[in-house]
Parts: structure tokens; sequence; C-alpha cells
């Protein structure tokens, strides 16, 4: 049987852009609702992406959500997490505008509890572009992807529950805690101690 999620990655960018996002070029641009400024969207691969893009998605990331890891149980850790932002087989969805990154939305065709899924891993914009309507958009060309790449059964996230607005949007767009989303633990004494994050998904398999 034909590994789907292995023959996406082996794909060059050319070729996942082709087999995988809308056929129409329109994916490649968007226009502010309210300022009416042409941002320019482009698929990028951790190993390609130029330094200074990747820095700009870096600090987007402690930007918009820096302080909910640093309230979370494992804490802020900027090695960590520039570390993840180069795994093998992550890509990227780049939002610019006059050359400067003002957004994205990282992601990675996988297999999760042996599910093949697309997890989303990160989608943070600029404060110009929060509440546009983008954030909505870019989600909407992850599932297109996933519905494209045979066999893939859902879309997955995660998101902190500080970030109730993020938990409330991702609602608005259908997804719903997952089956493998972590439970409270139960000390010794009763006590119930929460996960401070909660997985998100939801099922575009046919």
């Amino acid at each position: 049987m034909k590994d789907h999620i292995d023959i996406a990655n082996s794909k060059t960018s050319d070729q996942f852009i082709t087999d995988y996002l809308p056929s129409s070029n329109q994916w490649r641009s968007w226009i502010h609702p309210a300022t009416k400024a042409e941002y320019q969207i482009t698929l990028q691969t951790a190993e390609t992406l130029p330094k200074t893009n990747f820095d700009a998605c870096f600090n987007l990331i402690e930007c918009t959500s820096g302080e909910a890891y640093r309230k979370s149980k494992d804490g802020w850790k900027p090695r960590s997490k520039r570390k993840e932002m180069r795994l093998l087989d992550l890509k990227y969805l780049l939002v610019k505008l006059d050359d400067q990154v003002e957004g994205f939305l990282s992601f990675m065709p996988t297999y999760e509890d042996e599910y093949p899924v697309i997890y989303c891993y990160e989608i943070h914009l600029s404060p110009a572009l929060q509440g546009s309507g983008l954030g909505r958009v870019l989600m909407q060309y992850l599932e297109v992807i996933g519905d494209k790449i045979p066999g893939t059964a859902k879309v997955m996230l995660t998101c902190f529950l500080s970030n109730t607005r993020g938990v409330a949007f991702y609602q608005k767009l259908g997804y719903a805690e997952d089956e493998f989303s972590p439970q409270p633990k139960i000390l010794r004494n009763g006590t119930k101690v929460a996960a401070d994050y909660v997985i998100m998904s939801k099922n575009i398999s046919r």
C-alpha cells in the first residue's frame, strides 16, 4: 500500500503546491478587508526558509504566545522552539506585506496515534491581521491540503487553554477536543490536575 503521508513529504515545494493547494493561484495573495492592502502568501519548507523569515516567525510566536508559554507547566524554551520550527517535514504558509513577514501557519502531514493527519503546529498573525479573517482562510487552505492527501483522517492542533480566544476561534471552524487530548490527572489525595493545553481536531476523511 502507498504511504501517502510519506509521498506528500517527499515532494518538492512546487510539486506540493501543484498537487495539494487550491488549483487556482488565488491562494497566493489576500486582500485585507479594511485596509485593502494586498498580502502575498508563499509555501516554504523548514529547510529552505531564509534566516530572516525564520527569525520573524519566531518573533511572532514570542510576541503573540510568549506569555501563554511562560505560564504553562513547561515554560518558554526558545532553543527548543527554534529546534521544533526546523523539523524536517515542517512546512510554512508564509504571509508577507512589502517583503515583511506578517503572519504564518506551519503544518506537517504526519501520523498521530497511527492516524494520517495534517498537524497544525503554529498559526500566528501580526496585530494588524488579527480579527481580519485571514486566520480562517489559512485554516481552510490547510483543510484543502488534508482533503487532497488520500486517506488523511483529520486536521489536528494544540492550543493552550489560557488562550480562550484561540479555542473559541477553532471551535467556530468546527474543531473540537480530540479523543487523544490529555485528561486531568488525579493525585493520591483525589485532587484533579488539568493539563494546560487541549488537543483539537476536525474530521476531514470521506
